[in-house]
C-alpha cells in the first residue's frame, strides 16, 4: 500500500470518530452536568501555544468562576484507575465514581485495558462529572501499550487491542522522522477514539547511562538532537489527530542508575552539562508547542547541591527553568506522588503542597484523593499557598479541556471504535518501524543471514523473566517454519547450574546457537540486566569458539555481560511483531540496516550497524 493512502485511512478513521454521528448512548443527567455529556467528543485544537476561540474562552471563564475552593483544588488531582471492564454499580465503579462525582477530581488517568472496555468506562464517567474530565493514559511508545497485549490464560489467545509498537529506541535506530510522525498519528487517531485525550509521552530523557535501570528503550537514544528531532516528529503526528502531548521526565530522567519508583535517583551533572545534554530535547518540546511537561523525582545534586530534594519539588526547576526561562505555558505534572523517590522522604501530603509550591499544575496519583484536596485547602486557608496560585493551574487545566474539544462533548461513539484500533493501515506501520529498527551492531563471524539449507542442528534459546509467556513463541515458530532442524530451550532467573551445564552438553552438538534474551525495563525491577548464571553461560559458549548469536529484545546493553559473542543482533522489544522482524532479518528475509541510537560500551560506538542485504523472500 502507497504511505500516502495509508495516511489517509488513518485521517479518514478519526473524521469519522469525531463527526457528529447520532450516538445510542443518552445517559441521565446529574444534576450540574451540562448538555456536553450527551454529545460526541468535539473537534481538538491541541498545541499548548494555539489560539483558543472566544467560545472556549467564556467557558473557561464561566466554569472557573463556578467552582467552589474545594472543587478547584479537586481539578488539580488525577487518580489511576484500571481500564478494565467494570460494571456500573460495583466496589471497583464505587471508588471511582466518588472520585468523579463526590470529590470532583479533575481528570483520571487509565492503566492497562481494551478498547471498548476503556470507551464505556470513559462514557459512563464523563456522563457523572459536573467538569469534563481529562483522561490521560501511558501511552508512550504507541496505543498497544495500554489498550491491550493482553493474554488469556491458559490458552495465551491474544484479547486484540491497540496497535503494538516496539519501544521509542527502535525508531532512534531507525532515524527517520516519518516513522515518528506516523507512530503519532496511529496513537492520536486511537487513543481518541477510545476516550483519552492525553498521551503522558514522548520521552524526552537522553539515555546517556547504559545503567539506567527505568529509561532505557523508553528514550529515543543516547545523543540529544536525535530525542529532540524525533520527539517533535511523534508531537506533530498525534496533534494531527487531535491528541495533546506530555514531554517526560523534566530536567531528564537519562543519567540516573536508580529506579524513581523505588527511591530518589541523583544527577551530578552541573547547569553547563544539563543545557547541553538533558535539556535540549524539552526546549525543542517546548518550542513545538507541546501541551504538558511531566516532571521527574530525581535529585539535581550538581545544580542543588548534595541535600536537593526532588525536582518535582524544586521551585528552582518547576518555575525557575520550565516557566521562566523555556517560557513554557502548558500543564505542569508531577509524576506519580505514590512513588519512592517522593513519598519515601516526605510523606503521603507534605509533598503534595511542595508540589504546589514548586509550580505544578496537576498531582498525579496521590495517595488518598480526598486527604489531598483537603490538604491543599487546608494549605490556602492557612496562607501557605495562594487562592490565585490554585486559580492560575485551573485556567490551565481547563484550557487543555478546551482544547480537547470537552466544551462541546464528552462521549465517543462504541461503534466507531473497531474501525479505527489496530486496523491493518496501523498495523503496517508498526511492522515497518519494527522491521526498520533490527540493527546489526557486530558480526564478527558473519553468521547473519543464518544458513537455512544446512542439515546441521540450531539451538534456540530463550532467557526471559517466568511470567513472560509469550517471550520466544512467535519467533522460534517463525524460524522453526523456515530452518530443517531447530531446537529450543528455556532459561530463566531459576535456572539452576546444573541445567545449564546440562544445556551446555545440548549445544556441543550444535551447529549454530541462537541465544534471545527478553529483559525490559520494568517499574520497581531495579535493574536491566540478565540474573542468575545466564551471563556466564552465554559467555562460556562464546569463548568456546561455537557460532552463536545473540539477539536482545530488550535492553540493548546485555553485550557487556557477554562480550565476547561475535554477533549482536538488537530488536529492542519483545512483542510478537519485534521477534516476527528479527526472524525475519535474521534468516534473510528482510534488509538490515538499523544504526545504533546509543553507545554499547567498551567498543560499539553510536551510529554503528552491520548492513546486511535481503537475499530470500
Amino acid at each position: 500500500m502507497p504511505k500516502k493512502f495509508a495516511i489517509s485511512l488513518v485521517a479518514a478513521a478519526i473524521a469519522f470518530a469525531c463527526a457528529p454521528t447520532v450516538t445510542t448512548f443518552q445517559p441521565p443527567l446529574a444534576p450540574g452536568v451540562d448538555e456536553s455529556a450527551r454529545r460526541l467528543l468535539g473537534a481538538a485544537t491541541p498545541g499548548a501555544t494555539t489560539p483558543l476561540s472566544s467560545a472556549d474562552q467564556r467557558w473557561i471563564d464561566k466554569t472557573l468562576a463556578s467552582l467552589s475552593l474545594a472543587e478547584k483544588v479537586g481539578q488539580l488531582i488525577m487518580p489511576w484507575v484500571g481500564g478494565d471492564y467494570t460494571a456500573v454499580g460495583s466496589p471497583e465503579f464505587e471508588q471511582v465514581r466518588k472520585w468523579v462525582e463526590e470529590d470532583r477530581v479533575g481528570g483520571l488517568v487509565l492503566s492497562i485495558g481494551l478498547p471498548l472496555s476503556y470507551a464505556a468506562k470513559l462514557n459512563e464517567l464523563q456522563s457523572r462529572a459536573r467538569v469534563p474530565l481529562l483522561i490521560a493514559s501511558d501511552m508512550e511508545n504507541g496505543p498497544g501499550m495500554r489498550l491491550g497485549n493482553i493474554y488469556a490464560l491458559p490458552s495465551l489467545l491474544p484479547q486484540g487491542g491497540g496497535t503494538v509498537f516496539p519501544p521509542v529506541m527502535a525508531l532512534g535506530a531507525t532515524g527517520s522522522e516519518d516513522l515518528a510522525f506516523k507512530l503519532g498519528q496511529v496513537l492520536g487517531s486511537e487513543a481518541r477514539a477510545i476516550g483519552v485525550h492525553l498521551a503522558f509521552g514522548p520521552v524526552l530523557d537522553v539515555n546517556s547511562n547504559p545503567l539506567n535501570p527505568i529509561i532505557n528503550t523508553r528514550s529515543f537514544g543516547e545523543n540529544p538532537e536525535l530525542v529532540g528531532r524525533l520527539a517533535t516528529a511523534y508531537i506533530r503526528g498525534a496533534r494531527s489527530m487531535g491528541l495533546m502531548t506530555t514531554g517526560k521526565h523534566f530536567p531528564g530522567h537519562g543519567d540516573t542508575d536508580v529506579d524513581s519508583h523505588l527511591d530518589l535517583p541523583t544527577i551530578r551533572a552541573d547547569r553547563a552539562q544539563l543545557d547541553s545534554i538533558d535539556l535540549p530535547p524539552f526546549r525543542a518540546a517546548v518550542a513545538e508547542g507541546i501541551d504538558a511537561i511531566m516532571t521527574a523525582h530525581i535529585a539535581v545534586v550538581g545544580v542543588e547541591g548534595a541535600n536537593a530534594g526532588p525536582a518535582t519539588l524544586s521551585h528552582r526547576f518547576m518555575t525557575g527553568i520550565l516557566r521562566d526561562e523555556m517560557h513554557f505555558p502548558g500543564i505542569l505534572f508531577t509524576d506519580a506522588m505514590t512513588m519512592g523517590g517522593v513519598a519515601k522522604r516526605y510523606g503521603a501530603t507534605e509533598p503534595l503542597i511542595m508540589a504546589v509550591e514548586a509550580g505544578a499544575d496537576v498531582l498525579l496519583m496521590p495517595r488518598s484523593v480526598p486527604d489531598a484536596i483537603v490538604t491543599i485547602v487546608d494549605a490556602v486557608k492557612s496562607g501557605r499557598l495562594t487562592e490565585s496560585t490554585i486559580d492560575a493551574s485551573v485556567r490551565r487545566i481547563l484550557t487543555a479541556k478546551a482544547r480537547a474539544g470537552l466544551r462541546t462533548g464528552r462521549l465517543v461513539d462504541l461503534n466507531a471504535v473497531d474501525r479505527i484500533v489496530d486496523v491493518p493501515a496501523h498495523t503496517r506501520i508498526a511492522e515497518e518501524v519494527a522491521e526498520r529498527s533490527i540493527t546489526l551492531a557486530q558480526d564478527k563471524m558473519s553468521l547473519v543471514p543464518v544458513v537455512t539449507d544446512s542439515s546441521g542442528k540450531i539451538l534456540s534459546i530463550t532467557y526471559a523473566d517466568p511470567s513472560d509467556l509469550i517471550a520466544g513463541r512467535t519467533f522460534n515458530s517463525v524460524v522453526g517454519g523456515r530452518l530443517r532442524s531447530i531446537e529450543t530451550a528455556r532459561v530463566d532467573n531459576r535456572t539452576t547450574d546444573a541445567e545449564y551445564a546440562e544445556l551446555g552438553q545440548q549445544a556441543d552438538s550444535a551447529a549454530l546457537i541462537i541465544v534471545s534474551a527478553y529483559v525490559s525495563p520494568r517499574e520497581s525491577a531495579g535493574s536491566v540486566a540478565t540474573q542468575g548464571g545466564f551471563a556466564p553461560f552465554v559467555e562460556k559458549l562464546a569463548l568456546s569458539g561455537k557460532p552463536i548469536i545473540v539477539i536482545s529484545f530488550g535492553s540493548p546493553y546485555l553485550l557487556g555481560a557477554f562480550p565476547s559473542v561475535s554477533s549482536y543482533l538488537l530488536a529492542w522489544g519483545g512483542a510478537p511483531i519485534s521477534q516476527r522482524a528479527a526472524a525475519r532479518a535474521l534468516l534473510g528475509e528482510r534488509e538490515i540496516n538499523g544504526r545504533l541510537p546509543i553507545s554499547l560500551p567498551p567498543t560499539v560506538p553510536f551510529g554503528a550497524g552491520v548492513h546486511r542485504s535481503q537475499i530470500r523472500k
